[in-house]
């Protein structure tokens, strides 16, 4: 036989020899970092209005949709980036529901630890990896799959918040000079992260802005706004505990 062979076989075959995915013709990843909806320890930022526990019920059905708005895709393996680690009941029932891939958050600042997640994936074997975050209501299938074809034409892709941050960053080889010294949390992130990226001579590809759920007047921007016919639909879970938390706290009157 030919060494020659199936490209994507190899790459297969490359992930089990180095304790990768067994099974599946995934030649992409996509890893989602997540923290465990913990009251008190997620979406501080909303509280108040939002009790912790408000808090932790929000955070815990986006990350769900996260998951669940990945199974459409064919051609990628799912992994879920844990935090405090993947031993938590709330990821081992995910993994055990949709067959996730669970791994731990490694690393002193944001930035490290989602330098440790692309390298450690992309090390498997895999041709792109993509990896997203859980504030974005409207992230859907089809921003995978405009990343990847962004990323046949550039070597990262990011995709932009409406408050100068990124939801999505992709990318076909390890790329650590994208994320040291960022300065995170501030509105900042998008431009430092696309100059570091041109000083180290990458081309960089962008996905459509999205608005992220940080603070309750993001929510309830969200309901006016980004809610709309044409977007893809809220699940039925996520929009009836933000609906219920504008009962309690708020509306979506303009103005």
């Amino acid at each position: 036989m030919s060494r020659s062979g199936n490209p994507a076989s190899s790459r297969r075959d490359r992930r089990q020899r180095k304790g990768g995915p067994p099974s599946g013709p995934a030649d992409g990843a996509i890893i989602i970092f997540a923290k465990a909806p913990v009251p008190g320890a997620v979406k501080t930022r909303m509280c108040p209005p939002l009790t912790p526990d408000e808090a932790a019920s929000l955070h815990g059905s986006l990350v769900m949709d996260a998951v669940e708005r990945t199974r459409p895709l064919r051609g990628f393996d799912v992994f879920l980036a844990c935090t405090p680690g993947m031993d938590h009941p709330f990821f081992q029932t995910l993994a055990a529901r949709h067959r996730l891939h669970l791994c731990d958050q490694v690393g002193e600042d944001l930035g490290q630890r989602m330098d440790h997640a692309l390298t450690a994936v992309l090390t498997r074997g895999y041709a792109h990896a993509l990896l997203a975050g859980t504030d974005i209501p409207n992230l859907s299938a089809v921003h995978y799959q405009r990343a990847k074809a962004l990323l046949h034409t550039t070597d990262v892709v990011l995709g932009p918040t409406e408050d100068g941050g990124y939801y999505l960053v992709g990318a076909k080889r390890p790329v650590p000079a994208l994320f040291a010294g960022i300065p995170w949390s501030t509105g900042g992130v998008l431009a430092e992260s696309r100059a570091r990226a041109e000083q180290a001579g990458l081309v960089v590809g962008l996905l459509d802005p999205e608005r992220d759920l940080d603070t309750f007047d993001d929510v309830q921007a969200f309901l006016r706004e980004d809610a709309a016919p044409g977007k893809p639909a809220l699940s039925t879970r996520t929009g009836n505990v933000l609906h219920t938390l504008i009962q309690r706290h708020g509306d979506v009157s303009p103005g």
